[in-house]
This record gives C-alpha cells, structure tokens and sequence, in this order.
C-alpha cells in the first residue's frame, strides 16, 4: 500500500472516531467558525512560573536541550518493534521547568481554573484530579469532579475505550488510561467528560461541554515544583486531542506564531483556530502535505526530501529521511523539541554528522574559532565583535521550501561572547524543533492534510 493510501486510511479512521464521539461535545458560542486561546510562557512575567532573574539565557537553554534529548530517548524506546506505544503519545514536556507555554481556562460547573501546557505533539488533555492517590504539588487547587454538577465518565463502550483501536482500557467498569513517560515518570486516571470555559477576554468567554479529557489521580516523577501547572494540553492527530475534539468549530485548523525565544521580555503567543487564523497572501504562503504517519503515532510527519545550509544543497538520497520498516526515521514537526534534531542513523550516510560538516566549513572558511560545546550543543564557535555572517538553513520538503534565518537558526549568547548552531544529533528520526519556527506562521490544516508556513514578525500577533 502507497505512503499516501496509508495516510488518507488514517485520517479516515480519525475521522470516525471524532464522528463516533461528536454526539458527547456540545459547544456555546455565537461564533462556530474560530476561537483564539492565549498561550503564555513560563518565564513572562505573565506566567505562573515567572522567577525575576532565575536562570540566563545558556541555563534556561541547557535545561530543555537535556529534556529534548531524553525525549529523543524515550521516541527510540516506544519504536522498537513489539515496543508497547504509549496510547495517548503524551511524553514531550513533562520535565519542563522553562520555556514552555501555558494554556490558562477553567472547567466544571464550579469554573475550576487550570493551566495546562501547550503539546503539539500530544494527545490526551489532563490535569490532576482529587481525591489523589498521588500527585505532585500545584499552586493552584487541584480540580475535585465530585463537587461539579457538570463531570462525567466516558463508558466503556465508547469507541475510545472498546475495539482494536482503542486509546484506553475498561477497567473494573471504568474507562481508565496509564500513561509512561521517559525517565519514570507516569499519570493514570479515568477517562471523563467536563465542561471548558475559555476566556476570550477579560468581557467574554466560550464554554464547551462534554469535552474528553483525563481525570489523572495518580501522577508521579514530575517536576513542576509547586507551580501552577496541572497537566498537558495536547493537539496532535490523536482523536482525543483538542484539535480533533473542537473539529466541528475550528475546521481542522489551528496556528500559532513563535515569537523568537531570546527576546528581552518573553510575550505570549495566540494559539488560533479556525478562521481566527489570519488570512495570508497566496504568494508568501508554503504549503507540504502531512505523509505516512506509522501505526499508533499521531504526530504530523512530513516528507522530507534534503537539506541546505548556506545555500549548499547536500544532495541527500530520495530515501534518506523515509520512515524505515522498523518505524524509525522520518521527519516531524514539534514544537513540543526545542531544537531541531537531524537523524543520525539515516542508511549510508549519517545525515546529522554531514549537516554539521557543512556548517563547520562554513565557519572555518571564516576564520572563526571553535569553542568548546556548551549548553548541550556540538558545534559552537566564538563570537567576533559585530558578527552577523550567520549561515541559513532550509528543509526540502515535499512541495515547499523551509528556510531557517541564519540568525535564527543559532543559540546565540552575547553575554559570554559565542554562538552555538541549534541542532543535536536524532536516534529514531529528524524533529523540527521550536527553535527553527520562530518568526515563522505555522499552520496545521488537518482537512487538507498538510501544513502552511510563512514568514511573519511575531511580534505583531497579538489579540
């Protein structure tokens, strides 16, 4: 069977399941064609987690390029052949403590607030549950179900919950889920039914009803640390996910815009949905359809077909970043990856080592003078007074050009005077990272199968 046969047979099986369930979801809204959330990130002032001066700018970095590594791990584990897929797929920002972003809304007839994280790259939305066999500390007060007229469980007949496909398991007549995570960590809980209101402004908001989400009771090896965080906010492919559950509303669309990360004053972003997304020009707008995405993964892998650094194409064989039998290799976009990994296991040559010769030969031609790795990246070089000479970077996809500012593409820290190329090495595959989407307009159209980007100031995306 062809990649795309594969793929259009996935998206229809999603699709059922979304029409299966949509009898559960109710939503209140004058407008049934978009809605915009606000994301803020951690270490904004608008943030729970804001700490004035906590961590520099190569600290903060170091952290989640460790975490983007360890996940990268954990990806290799669940791949193996008879490897047991974690159903949901939520394992990107668990051990977060920076630079993540928060998605703030209440929930229950008693308007509980919540803030979860923003995952593109998981599935399950949840949060933590009384009464609590085990949970990490929150700042705020974990959401009770027993006090909310409003919560109710998913049955076990539920297509979610009964069949070969199924997401969860029928426990002792209750639909329930067991989540594992890389390095240990876990949450377990049942499969429940809840009310959402989201704050469109301080004046107004949009309530959904019978939203599916994880009522998580058992949570352990998070690290959160008494912030406000309680849970993942997932929107990948998954038919539990926001994007697929508010399907009816956003038109299988949803954006956002990642303001460049090392901004002096971190700002939120504007997750968009819908026809909220911004209408953009025909000629700046890109466009890759989603490919093949292997059995029990619902991240959005495109074709990737070579890479160029500094306008020199490396001519990559067709089948170099193909996902391979073993259900490793492949190309997927997540913001939930800092940095952008390059596959290192790619047949006949390694990918990752012959993107970064080029980026060496680019520098060395320049004269400039290698430093020792810092902040958990390879390739990093010391900064000359007024140097701007930084080499691009663009992914050849299937359809579409992606090309990475020079400037953009790098960890640069001008405080201690060197600069790092952001990208490390991939075991089971090549992840387009958060790092190379700043200032970039990212689209995912689940309806047209395909993802959208363009160049914009994110700055200026604002309610």
């Amino acid at each position: 069977m062809s990649a795309t046969l594969h793929f259009l047979n996935a998206k229809l099986f999603l699709c059922l399941l979304v029409t299966l369930f949509h009898h559960h979801f109710v939503f209140a809204t004058s407008n049934p064609a978009g809605l915009s959330l606000r994301a803020v990130i951690d270490d904004s002032p608008q943030s729970p987690l804001y700490l004035v001066g906590s961590l520099s700018r190569a600290e903060r970095i170091a952290k989640l390029i460790k975490i983007t590594k360890a996940r990268a791990n954990y990806l290799d584990l669940v791949s193996r052949p008879n490897a047991r897929v974690v159903p949901d797929y939520l394992h990107i920002p668990i051990l977060r403590d920076v630079l993540f972003y928060v998605v703030v809304f209440t929930l229950g007839s008693q308007q509980h607030p919540v803030k979860l994280l923003m995952d593109t790259g998981g599935g399950l939305i949840w949060t933590q549950c009384q009464p609590c066999k085990n949970c990490f500390p929150q700042n705020l007060q974990i959401y009770d179900p027993r006090v909310s007229a409003s919560y109710g469980t998913l049955p076990c007949d539920h297509p979610l919950c009964d069949g070969d496909h199924r997401l969860y398991d029928c426990v002792n007549g209750e639909c329930v889920y067991d989540v594992r995570y890389a390095g240990g960590a876990s949450t377990r809980g049942v499969a429940s039914l809840e009310s959402f209101q989201f704050f469109i402004d301080h004046s107004s908001r949009r309530t959904f009803s019978n939203v599916i989400f994880g009522c998580s009771d058992d949570n352990t090896g998070f690290s959160f640390k008494n912030c406000g965080i309680s849970g993942i906010f997932g929107l990948n492919l998954s038919p539990d996910s926001m994007s697929s559950q508010f399907s009816p509303l956003i038109h299988n669309r949803f954006s956002y815009c990642f303001v460049p990360f090392l901004d002096a004053m971190p700002r939120p972003i504007i997750l968009r949905f819908g026809e909220d997304i911004p209408q953009l020009p025909p000629e700046h707008l890109h466009t890759t359809l989603f490919t093949y995405t292997p059995p029990g993964s619902y991240y959005f892998y495109l074709e990737l077909l070579d890479i160029s650094v500094a306008n020199h194409r490396l001519g990559f064989q067709p089948d170099t970043f193909r996902i391979r039998q073993d259900g490793l290799g492949g190309c997927f976009i997540d913001s939930g990856a800092l940095v952008s990994q390059i596959d290192s296991n790619t047949f006949g040559v390694n990918a990752y080592e012959a993107v970064l010769a080029v980026f060496g030969a680019y520098y060395g031609s320049r004269g400039l003078q290698r430093t020792n790795g810092r902040v958990g990246l390879e390739l990093c070089y010391e900064t000359p007074a007024n140097y701007h000479d930084f080499a691009a970077i663009t992914f050849h996809f299937n359809g579409a050009d992606y090309t990475v500012d020079g400037q953009l593409g790098h960890f640069i820290d001008p405080v201690n005077g060197f600069f790092c190329v952001a990208i490390t090495s991939g075991q089971m595959g090549t992840v387009l990272g958060a790092w190379h989407q700043q200032n970039k307009r990212i689209i995912y159209d689940r309806w047209m199968g395909g993802l959208q980007f363009a160049d914009e100031q994110c700055i200026n995306d604002v309610l």
